[in-house]
C-alpha cells in the first residue's frame, strides 16, 4: 500500500517576520484609525499628518506609519505637501465633481441591492435609523444627524451583502467626507436630506429595486449641488 506524500514543516516564523507581520497589523490599525478621523471631521482637508507625531500617537516606530501613509496616499485620501510631508489631500470642485458622479453610480447599487438583498432585522433597524432622524431634524440637532447619516449609508452597503461593492463605497465616502459634512450647517438640508432618506426607506421596504436606485441617484444628486454651491461661494 502506498502512504500518501506528506506536506513539509511548516518553518516558524523568524524573530524578523514576526516583526514584519506585527508592522502589518500596526499600519492597518493607523490607516483605519486615521480614515475614522476623517470621517468624523477631526482630521480635514490640508491638515498635517506627521509621522513622529502619529508614531507617538499610536505607541509604535515610525515604520508602521510610514506604511499606513502609503496606503492613506494610494487611496487618494493623502498626499505629500511642503518638504515631502503627508497631509490630507484637498479635492478641487473638478476632484470632487467626478467623486461625486462616481459615489452617486456605487451608492445607487447598494440600495439597489438592498431592497432584494436586506434581511428583516437589516430593514426594521434602517427603519428605526430614519425614524431617529427625523427627530434629530426637528431637534436641528445637525451634529448628531451627521453622524446618524453615516449609520444610514453604512447600513445600506451592508444590506447590499456585496464585500467589494460595500468596501469601494466605503472608500469613495470617506473621500468626499469633509466636504459632504459641511452642508448640514445649513438647517434646510437636514429636512431636505431627511425627506430623501424617507424615499429611500420606502423603497428598500416595498423591495422596489428600482425606486431605491433611482432614489439615491437622486440623494447623492442632491448633495454634489448642496456642497458644490458652498464651495464656489469661498
Amino acid at each position: 500500500m502506498t502512504s500518501e506524500p506528506q506536506a513539509p514543516p511548516t518553518a516558524p516564523l523568524t524573530d524578523a517576520a514576526l516583526a514584519d507581520e506585527g508592522a502589518a497589523k500596526a499600519a492597518e490599525r493607523i490607516y483605519g484609525a486615521i480614515v475614522d478621523k476623517i470621517l468624523a471631521g477631526t482630521i480635514k482637508p490640508g491638515d498635517s499628518l506627521n509621522e513622529l507625531a502619529l508614531a507617538e500617537a499610536f505607541g509604535v516606530s515610525r515604520t508602521p506609519v510610514r506604511e499606513a501613509l502609503q496606503h492613506l496616499s494610494i487611496a487618494g485620501l493623502a498626499e505629500r505637501g511642503a518638504r515631502r510631508a503627508f497631509m490630507v489631500r484637498r479635492l478641487d470642485l473638478a476632484e470632487l465633481g467626478d467623486l461625486f458622479e462616481t459615489m452617486g453610480e456605487i451608492e445607487a447599487l447598494c440600495a439597489q441591492y438592498s431592497a432584494r438583498r436586506m434581511t428583516a432585522m437589516e430593514r426594521r433597524s434602517l427603519e428605526s435609523t430614519v425614524a431617529e432622524g427625523a427627530d434629530m431634524v426637528k431637534r436641528g440637532d445637525q451634529a448628531a444627524y451627521t453622524r446618524l447619516n453615516g449609520r444610514f449609508h453604512q447600513a445600506l452597503f451592508d444590506g447590499a451583502h456585496n464585500d467589494s461593492l460595500r468596501d469601494i463605497a466605503r472608500l469613495v465616502r470617506v473621500r468626499t467626507a469633509p466636504y459632504r459634512e459641511a452642508q448640514f450647517r445649513q438647517t434646510d438640508r437636514l429636512a431636505s436630506s431627511q425627506g430623501e432618506h424617507e424615499k429611500i426607506l420606502a423603497a428598500i421596504l416595498s423591495e422596489n429595486a428600482q425606486e431605491a436606485l433611482s432614489a439615491m441617484r437622486t440623494h447623492v444628486a442632491a448633495t454634489a449641488m448642496n456642497v458644490t454651491r458652498m464651495l464656489s461661494k469661498r
